[in-house]
């Protein structure tokens, strides 16, 4: 049993009163750790902490310090690269070539990228007359926000919490995260890596626990707090905007998503099938941009079931260190409980089924773990709820359809708007429909592609503001105007 501690004004700590609660793995339902339970005295702490530190070094620290610094933090993420794998690897259970190819890396690659767009990203300017002809000079500065509230999910929990801590501090604010109660571990963690390039106390602070009426709550309540940023489900958000009301706090909300995909039968095949798979299906579809509703084109439809059913069933369950492994468990078996309520709707809808439905026969002790099969149905109204809801797991409702008028219309008629993915080989129709779509980013012919220059953020209940690139440095910097008198 491993004991993960909070991480505030630079040193790991216990709970005052020693609360604490406990982790269980998702692949075999072992008790795998001990996280210290805050409340509202180590949010006060935290952010306290987090307060001083702005008035300290970290608030004098010029830019190029600090960027250098977070490349730093960067190459020290690198170094302990394994510790941070095996941290993911036991909180998620997810394979290793996940962590390791994707979600880790990209957690190291935020700090560097975001450093360097403050660092390079230029401001207004503007000269202007006046009445006695010598002019004045407006220009535009950036401010840090102050503290920043980081809430962080447990899906990607490295990534995810890292894509808002880096360019909140590339921009001076010192932070205060909580991360999810399911996958404590590596905020911890970098709490290490901050310490070990010097990165100065009370800039990063972690405090674990829940969220309704627990720290999570008390954070998002703080006065202390100046902003807060958030990737979760809907209803959270819309209980965070209402604490944020208190105060006026600015907030950046990533939250559902019911994603669509589409195949137009002029799609390269197999790079469809392929694609699809993964956006349905990697990490056990506990994606926030993750397809949950098909639509492929009637010509190709039935041979397009079949190939993602034939894939769906060539799944290697087992440890993420397993030789072969691709496909692991969900995060817990709450989360297992509420993914077999929606499969049981499905049933009880009159869903034809595809593949799976179910709970997969595992030897060993794999078999206590909160696994469920990748899953497919068809037949289904638009109104069921396996298609109107968000689900987070590995499922996806199948449906053909005929023109692109009725595809769009189908695929926007969802209260949720983060992402889609189409695929066509026509490159006007991949316009048009990129266009039309009411989400708030649209691959084409590619899933899960990122470039972290670009705006990121979700349309309609799936979210509020952007983040990536200069559009981060909106959220987490005030910018200020300078007008001198010549």
């Amino acid at each position: 049993m491993q004991d993960i501690l909070h991480f505030i004004d630079g040193r790991a700590a216990p709970s005052v009163d020693c609360r604490s609660f406990e982790k269980r793995s998702p692949l075999n339902n072992q008790p795998i750790a001990r996280i210290a339970e805050g409340g509202q005295v180590e949010v006060d702490a935290a952010v306290t902490s987090a307060r001083t530190a702005l008035k300290g070094d970290w608030g004098r620290m010029g830019m190029d310090r600090r960027v250098t610094m977070l490349h730093n933090v960067a190459d020290e993420i690198t170094r302990r690269f394994d510790d941070f794998v095996a941290a993911e690897m036991a909180d998620t259970g997810q394979p290793h070539h996940v962590i390791a190819h994707a979600f880790v890396p990209r957690g190291a690659a935020n700090f560097r990228v975001f450093a360097d767009i403050f660092k390079n990203a230029p401001t207004e300017s503007f000269q202007m007359d006046t009445p006695d002809g010598r002019g004045a000079l407006n220009y535009a500065i950036r401010k840090p926000k102050g503290v920043i509230a980081v809430i962080s999910p447990w899906n990607a929990p490295f990534l995810l919490m890292t894509w808002k801590v880096a360019p909140a501090l590339a921009c001076g604010n010192t932070v205060v995260v909580k991360p999810s109660e399911e996958a404590p571990a590596t905020a911890t963690l970098l709490g290490e890596v901050m310490n070990a390039v010097g990165v100065p106390p009370g800039v990063y602070n972690v405090v674990h626990g829940f969220g309704a009426d627990a720290a999570g709550e008390f954070l998002t309540r703080h006065s202390g707090v100046d902003a807060i940023t958030f990737t979760g489900e809907t209803g959270t958000g819309s209980a965070i905007m209402r604490a944020a009301a208190d105060g006026i706090r600015d907030v950046s909300f990533e939250l559902g998503g019911k994603n669509a995909g589409i195949v137009f039968a002029d799609c390269d095949f197999d790079a469809a099938v392929e694609g699809l798979f993964r956006s349905s299906f990697m990490n056990t579809g506990q994606v926030c941009l993750g397809t949950e509703r098909v639509y492929v084109e009637r010509p190709i439809f039935e041979r397009f079931v079949s190939a993602l059913k034939l894939r769906c069933e060539a799944v290697k369950y087992g440890r993420p260190t397993d030789p072969g492994s691709d496909y692991g468990p969900l995060i817990s078996h709450e989360h297992q409980r509420k993914v077999l309520s929606f499969y049981a709707s499905a049933m009880a809808d009159g869903a034809t089924l595809i593949t799976g439905g179910g709970v997969p026969e595992l030897p060993g002790d794999l078999s206590a773990g909160a696994w469920v099969q990748p899953t497919i149905w068809t037949g289904l109204p638009e109104s069921a709820a396996v298609v109107r809801e968000e689900i987070f797991g590995p499922c996806c409702h199948m449906r053909p359809f005929d023109t692109e008028e009725e595809v769009l219309a189908l695929a926007n008629a969802n209260r949720y708007g983060l992402a889609t993915t189409i695929w066509t080989q026509n490159l006007s129709r991949a316009h048009r429909m990129a266009s039309a779509i009411e989400v708030g980013i649209t691959w084409v012919n590619s899933w899960f592609l990122r470039d972290l220059r670009t705006p990121f953020g979700g349309a309609k209940q799936s979210g509020i503001g952007r983040e990536g690139g200069v559009h981060s440095l909106d959220f987490y910097t005030e910018q200020r105007n300078v007008c001198i008198k010549l």
